[in-house]
């Protein structure tokens, strides 16, 4: 990479920093280039993007942010995992490491908190933004569907009160 590289790589990664919900350092131990491709597109569809990045360059992106001391997971050969989605790339990536051997969670951020292995475990746990929202859409259509059923209840009783009267005279 010549100087000019490096500075885009340099202000794309602050980018990333800034404005990502949550980011995942993980630590390739030998992933073919299959295997990542495979990786790249599970990220993809769940809203997550993964990059590999400089382990210099990315501590010179750091700097000044929130989150300087993520710079203290980056070591070997490593690749961030970033979202929109707290929980996308947690999920993703947490998974993919219980099926493969060849990558390793390291630690992570979720807004401005740092988060050791544990933690990046602990949010790949919670349920995603999708179905967060299903189930308040489920929440609030419940209230409604009782309301109904109460509104047609009394005049489907009319109903058959009138019904009675009317088959007896």
């Amino acid at each position: 990479m010549d100087r000019t590289q490096k500075e885009e790589m340099v202000s794309f990664l602050k980018g990333v920093f800034d404005t990502s919900a949550s980011i995942v350092v993980v630590r390739n131990l030998g992933l073919n280039v299959a295997e990542m491709s495979d990786l790249r597109i599970k990220m993809r569809e769940q809203g997550a993007t993964l990059k590999v990045a400089k382990n210099r360059l990315a501590r010179l992106a750091l700097e000044g942010t929130e989150i300087e001391s993520l710079g203290d997971h980056l070591s070997g050969t490593t690749v961030l995992g970033y979202s929109e989605d707290v929980v996308a790339a947690a999920k993703v990536l947490v998974k993919y490491a219980k099926d493969n051997e060849k990558i390793e969670i390291v630690g992570g951020t979720m807004e401005s908190t740092i988060l050791d292995v544990n933690g990046v475990k602990s949010l790949a746990a919670l349920p995603g933004l999708d179905e967060l929202r299903g189930k308040i859409v489920g929440l609030l259509q419940a209230p409604a569907g009782k309301l109904a059923s109460i509104t047609q209840a009394p005049a489907g009783q009319l109903a058959r009160v009138f019904g009675a009267y009317g088959s007896q005279g």
